[in-house]
Formats: structure tokens, C-alpha cells, sequence
């Protein structure tokens, strides 16, 4: 028995320091720790689909453009159909949200393979904080996802008039760069492959024979934009 009981205090332990972190990281007091700690992890340590957070992040996707979506709607009761899809799209790309996910501090509670340097610098902090938003959805229901996500996410870390500003198509103005240059400029796919159960595409920017950059995403498009996003900033186009 005391053996026993010592392998559920340690357990307990672990629960309580784990809760204590998300709650100082993200604000919000965890019902349901397991649906958390599967947010939390990478498949870079956790195999099982139902212990690492590829399926949380794919509901949390869907979750966050909704919220997204919404807020947009209200915001701006005049705007059309494109321009709201494309300040969407300027408010949950990749990169956008990796960053936030930074800031926040979700990368010192993630569980990953931390010998892998390739990891600490690709966008799984942006995929765990969808992840994360997925599991408050289990945990809490929509109507506390959303106040959360408005409270820790948009509020804070997405300035609406700021993104308004920033030309989204940076692949139609590098493209018109290259015409002017007279360069020759592709985008092409280098890879196409499955991680976990998702498919990921990978980009090149190619100038003159030469490769610029590298982009990835669930989809050429967004693999292409963030190409040549890295490309523009590269070159240092205005």
C-alpha cells in the first residue's frame, strides 16, 4: 500500500505543478489536466494520437478561425466578404501565431523533444497554442474558449489596425519585384509529406536557378505566402 501511494502522490505532484503552470502561462485554471497535457505534447514525445496534440490542433484550427471569424464580423458590419477573409487569414497564419505563442510563454510549458534544434525553431508553438485553444474547448465549452481567446490572444497580441495596413499578398508583390528586375522567379514544391496525420508542403522560392527560401504549410497556398514572406524579408523589399 505504501508504495502504492506513493506512486499516486507523485502523480498528484505532477498534476498540481502542471496546473499551477498553465494557470500562470495561459490564465486560465484547468478542469480536465489530461486534455492539457496532450496539448501540450509534441509527437516528438508522445507517438499515440490520443496522448500527443496533432487532433486537439486540428480542432483548435477550426475553433480559433470561428472566434476569428466572428470577431472580424462584428468588428467590421460594412466590410465584404474578402476583406474579411483576408485580415482572417493575416490574424492565424503560421507565423503570426507562432510568435504569439512565443510571447506568451506556451514554449516554456511545451513538452517536446528538446535535443532536436530543428524543433525550437519551426512553428510547433503556434501548432501547440491551437492544440491549447482545443482543449479549453473540451474543458470549458465555446462561449469560455471565446472570452479566452479574446481576453490572452486577439486583445493583447493582434493588433486589428496595425494587420489592416500590412499587404497579405507578398507573393503577387515579390513576383511583380522579379518582373521588374528582370529575374526569374519560381515557387516550387520541394516536398510533400504527412506529419501525424496532416499534410505538410514545402515551398522554394527560386531566383535565378537559385534557392531564396523555404516556406511550409497544411497547403501550397500558405506554404507559398510564408516563401515569400522569408523571401521579401530576405531581399529587404519595402
Amino acid at each position: 500500500m505504501q508504495v502504492i501511494d506513493r506512486i499516486f502522490n507523485r502523480k498528484d505532484s505532477a498534476s498540481k505543478s502542471l496546473k499551477k503552470s498553465i494557470t500562470n502561462v495561459l490564465g486560465i485554471k484547468p478542469t480536465n489536466i489530461v486534455v492539457y497535457k496532450a496539448a501540450l505534447s509534441h509527437r516528438s514525445v508522445q507517438e499515440s494520437a490520443e496522448e500527443n496534440n496533432e487532433r486537439l490542433e486540428y480542432l483548435g484550427d477550426a475553433i480559433l478561425s470561428a472566434i476569428v471569424a466572428d470577431y472580424l464580423f462584428k468588428r467590421y458590419p460594412y466590410k465584404g466578404e474578402g476583406f474579411l477573409t483576408e485580415m482572417r487569414s493575416k490574424m492565424v497564419n503560421r507565423q503570426q501565431l507562432n510568435d504569439i505563442a512565443v510571447k506568451m510563454g506556451i514554449k516554456k510549458i511545451a513538452l517536446f523533444n528538446k535535443l532536436d534544434n530543428a524543433l525550437k525553431n519551426s512553428h510547433i508553438f503556434g501548432n501547440t497554442l491551437e492544440a491549447i485553444v482545443g482543449a479549453i474547448y473540451i474543458d470549458k465549452g465555446y462561449k469560455k474558449t471565446q472570452s479566452w481567446v479574446l481576453k490572452q490572444i486577439i486583445f493583447p497580441h493582434m493588433f486589428v489596425d496595425d494587420l489592416e495596413l500590412i499587404d497579405i499578398n507578398l507573393k503577387n508583390k515579390l513576383i511583380g519585384w522579379a518582373s521588374k528586375n528582370n529575374k526569374v522567379l519560381t515557387f516550387d514544391l520541394n516536398e510533400e509529406r504527412l506529419e501525424g496525420t496532416r499534410r505538410v508542403f514545402i515551398i522554394n522560392t527560386v531566383l535565378d536557378g537559385e534557392i531564396l527560401s523555404v516556406g511550409k504549410g497544411y497547403n501550397k497556398k500558405d506554404a507559398s505566402q510564408a516563401a515569400a514572406i522569408a523571401a521579401v524579408e530576405k531581399l529587404g523589399i519595402a
